[in-house]
């Protein structure tokens, strides 16, 4: 079973405290597995956690969430080596990819010396879904504002560019997020942004942006920033549809 196309939902969530796990997987990760369509059977998961190093506590975590939530979970590592045999093959299987966050520099940098961008292209057009949070959101853009290269907020522009546009996270928590984006779309360095606040997620079937969710309640919510054509930048609020709590 795979989505109906080319399917990515790129966020700035999905994790809330566990009960008798350390965390477990929020409405969002739900989310990816519903628009997978599987059903009949446990949904298939790889985590991806390089972002963060592949931290053998937090795969072990991350598949404890899986066994509360019901689903299958396995974890591509990169470090010191993969950990598996076939990963374009894996890849192909599975429902669904959930990217980590962390470092959006250091993901792509190892992604690239691994060649795995061929691959995830590969299943996201097979109808894998596409998925995480943070790093594993920008992934996805042609780019987007990230800390990996110190406290300051820059640029990262090499992202593996299934979607067209740029993407900023964490919109409503950190307050350099914003001003960056509009400075980095205004002066040309990123295309049109699309945006998340914590808790929201935005799908795409194909490169088109078809809707915002969320699992929080109040006022999250996503944006689409343009550069305004006299060296500013407009920013255009989503409202995002709220998901059932899992």
């Amino acid at each position: 079973m795979s989505a109906d196309g080319p399917t990515i939902l790129a966020t700035s969530g999905g994790y809330r405290g566990g009960t008798r796990t350390r965390f477990e997987y929020d409405a969002l990760v739900h989310h990816a597995v519903e628009l997978s369509g599987v059903h009949g059977r446990r949904p298939r998961m790889t985590f991806v956690g390089t972002a963060s190093g592949d931290p053998r506590w937090f795969s072990h975590e991350a598949a404890e969430a899986g066994r509360v939530a019901g689903f299958d979970v396995t974890v591509l590592d990169l470090f010191p080596m993969p950990n598996l045999d076939d990963v374009p093959g894996h890849l192909l299987e599975q429902d669904v990819v959930w990217v980590n966050g962390g470092s959006v520099a250091n993901l792509l940098a190892v992604w690239a010396v691994h060649d795995l961008g061929p691959a995830l292209r590969a299943a996201w057009e097979a109808g894998v879904v596409l998925s995480g949070v943070s790093a594993g959101s920008i992934c996805w853009y042609l780019g987007g504002t990230t800390d990996s290269f110190g406290p300051e907020l820059r640029a990262v522009t090499n992202g593996l560019a299934f979607l067209p546009y740029g993407n900023g996270v964490h919109y409503d928590s950190e307050a350099r997020r914003r001003p960056l984006v509009h400075r980095l779309v205004a002066d040309g360095t990123l295309p049109v942004t699309h945006c998340t606040d914590d808790g929201v997620g935005l799908v795409y079937r194909g490169t088109e942006l078809v809707g915002a969710v969320t699992e929080r309640d109040g006022a999250a919510a996503a944006y689409v920033v343009t550069a305004d054509g006299r060296g500013g930048a407009v920013e255009e609020r989503v409202e995002p549809r709220r998901l059932p709590t899992p």
